[in-house]
């Protein structure tokens, strides 16, 4: 599918990279561990050391500074071939997101650099059994004691959980929205363990289970912003990283789907012809193509919007929402023209089924992206989140912008030289 309105030759590059890692790399994975259903510890490090975690942070903290629509790119190629892998990679982004908008210039420096590297895998823990997206009824505790906190509690639905080597938490330290603060805690510390991994249906490969703090006692140095700034921290990631992310691997498996049923529906013969020259089925075809090229577009221009520094929450909303209805709609006529086959391991449209339906809850479900976009059309909307983290999260994107910008002045320099050269008229 050719569509390259945000995309440069460096995207594309970047793209060609990817693909090939997941067709020579993660593919041959993906039959295993459907069967397996086992937490995939190797690919999840191998697509760490090609330095994608760092896609968003600086080269200056060693990152590959390429902003967020290159993350998108990363993602969705990932979860073309594996939703879970796409998971992987989109979980640890929320980790990353934590450090450059709370991160103090020493936990950056010590970070970043390990992120970037895939030394270390980041992950974001919100989430509570009982509390569930209702952040402020979270029951978990992080008390003050001298140079020290100490943490007890348990987070649910970590993204990574069992592969993280430093989890960004969220646990309450006082009363109301207020009281909530937010901590790097790595996964080696005593009083840490990782909990149960779950039963879920979809993205095999991929952990998203419980991580416990037992009595768990952390540095006070371990503290991301101020005491107090939890929220933030939970509701920022979430926002400018996660609603985003979660479009890319939603936006990997709509791609699968419709290049799978294409094939199937050129290859299946009925009534003497291809089952995709019957009417109903090049119908359901066009209706496939149309969603997929408008969820596409919706997060590439989210994610150039957030690249270049503008307010573009209700973008980043509509990108989640756009991208996961798709590509749902999407699998189920995947699924009308596969007919029974659909239903068999070996044409793939049972596994992107489930693995899109995975992408639902996270980061607000559908209603939730409605109700704020109602709040956006009807101006009472909050804090814009994409314009109140500009500077930070911008610093990918000025970076660049630098680029192009001096891609421009290349460019008149050589227009210039160029019009110098020809001799005037008469």
């Amino acid at each position: 599918m050719a569509m390259d309105y945000f995309t440069d030759e460096r995207h594309e590059s970047l793209r060609a990279e990817v693909r090939e890692f997941a067709e020579k790399e993660v593919r041959p994975h993906v039959a295993r561990m459907e069967t397996d259903r086992q937490v995939e510890f190797e690919l999840s490090r191998a697509i760490a050391r090609r330095g994608w975690i760092g896609v968003t942070i600086p080269r200056e903290f060693g990152g590959l500074g390429l902003g967020h629509l290159a993350k998108t790119v990363i993602v969705e190629e990932l979860s073309r071939v594996s939703g879970a892998m796409g998971a992987v990679a989109q979980a640890s982004q929320l980790g990353v997101a934590k450090v450059i908008h709370f991160g103090s210039a020493a936990q950056r420096r010590k970070w970043l650099p390990r992120f970037a590297s895939g030394e270390s895998l980041p992950t974001i823990a919100v989430t509570e059994p009982e509390s569930g997206g209702h952040v402020l009824g979270m029951a978990g505790t992080a008390r003050r004691e001298g140079d020290e906190y100490v943490l007890d509690g348990r987070k649910w639905f970590v993204g990574n959980s069992h592969i993280g080597d430093v989890h960004g938490v969220v646990f309450r330290t006082g009363p109301g929205s207020k009281g909530l603060s937010a901590f790097l805690v790595e996964s080696d510390r005593p009083g840490f363990r990782t909990g149960t991994l779950g039963s879920q249906s979809g993205l095999h490969g991929f952990s998203f289970g419980e991580i416990v703090f037992e009595d768990c006692r952390i540095p006070a140095a371990n503290r991301l912003g101020r005491e107090s700034q939890g929220l933030d921290v939970a509701y920022s990631s979430s926002t400018l990283y996660g609603r985003l992310n979660l479009a890319a691997v939603a936006l990997g498996i709509h791609v699968a789907i419709v290049e799978d049923t294409v094939r199937f529906a050129e290859s299946r013969k009925l009534y003497g012809k291809p089952l995709s020259h019957l009417p109903n089925i090049a119908l359901k075809l066009g209706e496939m193509q149309s969603r997929l090229m408008t969820a596409k577009l919706a997060a590439y221009h989210a994610s150039h919007l957030l690249d270049h520094g503008k307010a573009c929450d209700a973008e980043l909303m509509n990108a989640k929402l756009i991208n996961t209805e798709y590509t749902l709609d999407s699998a189920r006529n995947a699924m009308e023209i596969h007919a029974a086959r659909g239903l068999q391991a070996e044409f793939h449209i049972e596994r992107y089924q489930r693995d899109a339906t995975h992408l639902y809850p996270p980061a607000g479900t559908s209603d939730v992206q409605r109700l704020r976009l109602g709040q956006v059309a009807a101006g009472t909307y909050g804090k814009q989140w994409s314009a109140e983290l500009s500077g930070l999260a911008g610093w990918a994107w000025s970076e660049l912008a630098q680029r192009e910008a001096q891609a421009e002045s290349d460019a008149e320099r050589s227009l210039r030289a160029t019009l110098l050269s020809i001799p005037l008229a008469g």
